[in-house]
Protein backbone atom coordinates (compact mmCIF):
# COMPACT_ATOMS: atom_id res chain seq x y z
CA UNK A 1 0.00 0.00 0.00
CA UNK A 2 1.38 3.38 -1.10
CA UNK A 3 1.81 6.67 1.38
CA UNK A 4 -1.12 8.02 -0.16
CA UNK A 5 -3.67 5.20 -0.12
CA UNK A 6 -2.66 4.41 3.40
CA UNK A 7 -3.92 8.12 3.76
CA UNK A 8 -6.78 7.94 1.74
CA UNK A 9 -7.95 5.39 4.10
CA UNK A 10 -7.50 6.57 7.48
CA UNK A 11 -9.57 9.80 6.14
CA UNK A 12 -13.58 9.55 6.19
CA UNK A 13 -15.67 11.90 3.68
CA UNK A 14 -19.06 13.12 4.07
CA UNK A 15 -20.97 15.10 1.32
CA UNK A 16 -22.47 18.27 2.13
CA UNK A 17 -23.65 19.27 -1.26
CA UNK A 18 -24.19 17.30 -4.51
CA UNK A 19 -24.19 18.69 -7.61
CA UNK A 20 -27.92 19.41 -7.00
CA UNK A 21 -27.55 21.68 -4.21
CA UNK A 22 -24.82 23.34 -5.74
CA UNK A 23 -26.74 24.16 -8.50
CA UNK A 24 -29.62 25.49 -5.72
CA UNK A 25 -27.15 27.56 -4.00
CA UNK A 26 -25.96 29.19 -7.60
CA UNK A 27 -29.12 30.27 -8.21
CA UNK A 28 -29.77 31.54 -4.55
CA UNK A 29 -26.66 33.10 -4.58
CA UNK A 30 -27.22 35.18 -7.96
CA UNK A 31 -30.42 36.08 -6.84
CA UNK A 32 -28.79 37.81 -3.76
CA UNK A 33 -26.63 40.02 -5.61
CA UNK A 34 -29.25 40.91 -8.10
CA UNK A 35 -31.25 42.22 -5.02
CA UNK A 36 -28.46 44.16 -3.91
CA UNK A 37 -26.82 44.92 -7.47
CA UNK A 38 -29.83 45.37 -9.97
CA UNK A 39 -27.99 45.79 -13.28
CA UNK A 40 -24.26 45.32 -12.50
CA UNK A 41 -23.56 48.81 -14.29
CA UNK A 42 -21.30 49.55 -11.19
CA UNK A 43 -20.25 46.48 -9.68
CA UNK A 44 -17.64 44.27 -11.13
CA UNK A 45 -16.92 40.33 -9.84
CA UNK A 46 -13.53 39.34 -8.65
CA UNK A 47 -13.02 35.45 -8.47
CA UNK A 48 -9.44 34.81 -5.96
CA UNK A 49 -7.07 32.37 -7.95
CA UNK A 50 -7.44 29.71 -7.52
CA UNK A 51 -10.16 27.66 -6.59
CA UNK A 52 -12.45 30.71 -6.50
CA UNK A 53 -12.64 31.50 -10.34
CA UNK A 54 -14.63 28.54 -10.68
CA UNK A 55 -17.40 29.60 -8.65
CA UNK A 56 -16.90 33.28 -10.10
CA UNK A 57 -17.27 31.58 -14.06
CA UNK A 58 -20.53 29.70 -12.53
CA UNK A 59 -22.06 32.58 -10.84
CA UNK A 60 -21.53 34.87 -14.56
CA UNK A 61 -22.77 32.21 -16.26
CA UNK A 62 -26.12 31.93 -13.74
CA UNK A 63 -26.15 35.72 -14.28
CA UNK A 64 -25.78 36.16 -17.73
CA UNK A 65 -28.13 32.75 -19.21
CA UNK A 66 -30.65 32.31 -16.83
CA UNK A 67 -31.48 36.02 -15.17
CA UNK A 68 -30.26 37.97 -18.46
CA UNK A 69 -27.99 40.81 -17.19
CA UNK A 70 -25.54 41.84 -19.56
CA UNK A 71 -22.26 43.33 -19.18
CA UNK A 72 -21.02 41.14 -15.51
CA UNK A 73 -17.73 41.86 -15.43
CA UNK A 74 -15.14 39.44 -14.39
CA UNK A 75 -11.77 39.27 -13.27
CA UNK A 76 -9.20 36.90 -11.33
CA UNK A 77 -6.93 38.12 -8.86
CA UNK A 78 -3.99 36.14 -7.77
CA UNK A 79 -3.15 36.92 -3.90
CA UNK A 80 0.01 34.59 -3.85
CA UNK A 81 2.50 37.27 -3.37
CA UNK A 82 0.52 39.32 -0.71
CA UNK A 83 -0.12 36.53 1.63
CA UNK A 84 1.08 36.63 5.15
CA UNK A 85 2.75 33.32 5.19
CA UNK A 86 3.98 34.09 1.74
CA UNK A 87 7.90 33.44 3.34
CA UNK A 88 7.19 30.54 5.85
CA UNK A 89 6.95 28.28 3.28
CA UNK A 90 9.28 25.59 2.39
CA UNK A 91 8.90 25.29 -0.95
CA UNK A 92 8.67 28.02 -3.75
CA UNK A 93 4.93 28.98 -4.07
CA UNK A 94 3.78 29.48 -7.88
CA UNK A 95 1.92 32.61 -8.87
CA UNK A 96 -1.58 32.23 -10.72
CA UNK A 97 -2.57 34.59 -13.41
CA UNK A 98 -4.31 38.24 -12.42
CA UNK A 99 -6.58 39.31 -15.08
CA UNK A 100 -8.75 42.33 -14.23
CA UNK A 101 -9.20 44.45 -17.44
CA UNK A 102 -11.28 46.92 -16.68
CA UNK A 103 -11.22 49.84 -13.58
CA UNK A 104 -12.33 49.25 -9.89
CA UNK A 105 -11.92 52.95 -8.85
CA UNK A 106 -15.53 53.78 -7.36
CA UNK A 107 -16.61 50.28 -8.84
CA UNK A 108 -18.53 48.09 -5.95
CA UNK A 109 -16.67 44.66 -5.75
CA UNK A 110 -17.88 41.51 -5.18
CA UNK A 111 -14.44 38.86 -4.32
CA UNK A 112 -15.77 35.51 -4.60
CA UNK A 113 -14.10 32.66 -3.09
CA UNK A 114 -15.18 29.04 -2.48
CA UNK A 115 -14.63 28.61 1.00
CA UNK A 116 -14.07 31.32 3.80
CA UNK A 117 -11.80 29.58 6.02
CA UNK A 118 -9.24 31.89 8.76
CA UNK A 119 -9.81 35.21 6.16
CA UNK A 120 -6.38 35.39 5.52
CA UNK A 121 -6.72 35.08 1.84
CA UNK A 122 -9.44 37.60 1.98
CA UNK A 123 -7.19 40.09 3.91
CA UNK A 124 -4.84 39.38 1.16
CA UNK A 125 -7.08 40.38 -1.26
CA UNK A 126 -8.51 43.67 -0.09
CA UNK A 127 -4.28 44.11 0.00
CA UNK A 128 -4.08 43.54 -3.53
CA UNK A 129 -7.02 45.02 -5.37
CA UNK A 130 -5.29 48.49 -4.01
CA UNK A 131 -3.07 47.84 -7.28
CA UNK A 132 -5.92 48.16 -9.47
CA UNK A 133 -7.55 51.18 -7.48
CA UNK A 134 -9.80 52.25 -4.68
CA UNK A 135 -13.55 50.32 -4.62
CA UNK A 136 -16.30 52.07 -3.80
CA UNK A 137 -17.05 48.86 -1.92
CA UNK A 138 -16.18 45.40 -1.01
CA UNK A 139 -18.31 42.68 -0.45
CA UNK A 140 -17.61 39.07 -0.11
CA UNK A 141 -19.93 36.03 -1.49
CA UNK A 142 -18.37 32.38 -0.17
CA UNK A 143 -19.64 28.74 -1.33
CA UNK A 144 -18.70 27.95 2.35
CA UNK A 145 -18.46 29.68 5.29
CA UNK A 146 -16.63 27.69 8.02
CA UNK A 147 -17.11 29.91 10.89
CA UNK A 148 -15.45 28.46 13.80
CA UNK A 149 -12.39 28.85 11.88
CA UNK A 150 -11.98 32.80 11.51
CA UNK A 151 -8.29 34.03 12.41
CA UNK A 152 -9.69 37.84 11.64
CA UNK A 153 -12.79 39.49 12.10
CA UNK A 154 -14.16 38.65 8.34
CA UNK A 155 -17.53 37.47 7.27
CA UNK A 156 -19.41 36.81 4.00
CA UNK A 157 -22.25 39.11 2.51
CA UNK A 158 -23.15 36.31 1.06
CA UNK A 159 -22.67 32.65 1.78
CA UNK A 160 -24.07 28.84 0.22
CA UNK A 161 -23.79 26.97 3.37
CA UNK A 162 -22.46 27.51 6.24
CA UNK A 163 -20.08 24.50 8.12
CA UNK A 164 -19.52 23.97 11.65
CA UNK A 165 -16.15 22.09 10.61
CA UNK A 166 -13.37 21.66 13.11
CA UNK A 167 -9.44 22.19 13.00
CA UNK A 168 -8.85 18.37 12.11
CA UNK A 169 -11.65 18.31 9.28
CA UNK A 170 -11.20 19.80 5.59
CA UNK A 171 -13.92 21.23 3.33
CA UNK A 172 -12.88 20.09 -0.02
CA UNK A 173 -14.87 21.77 -2.90
CA UNK A 174 -14.96 19.82 -6.65
CA UNK A 175 -16.04 21.87 -9.44
CA UNK A 176 -16.76 19.65 -12.67
CA UNK A 177 -14.19 21.75 -14.77
CA UNK A 178 -11.75 21.16 -13.03
CA UNK A 179 -12.42 17.72 -10.61
CA UNK A 180 -14.78 16.02 -12.84
CA UNK A 181 -18.06 16.62 -10.39
CA UNK A 182 -19.76 19.12 -8.43
CA UNK A 183 -19.52 18.53 -5.34
CA UNK A 184 -18.57 19.98 -1.50
CA UNK A 185 -17.01 17.47 0.90
CA UNK A 186 -16.15 17.51 4.56
CA UNK A 187 -12.99 15.24 4.95
CA UNK A 188 -11.77 14.11 8.56
CA UNK A 189 -8.20 13.39 9.01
Amino acid sequence: MTPEQDSETSMSQKVLLNATEINIALHRLSCQLIENHDTFENTVLIGIQPRGIFLAERLKDVLQIEYKIKNVQLGYLDITFYRDDFRRSGKPLEANTTKIDFIVEDKKVVFIDDVLYTGRSIRSALTAIQSFGRPLEIELLTLIDRRFSRHLPIQPDYRGRQVDAINNEKVKVCWKENDGEDAVYLIEK
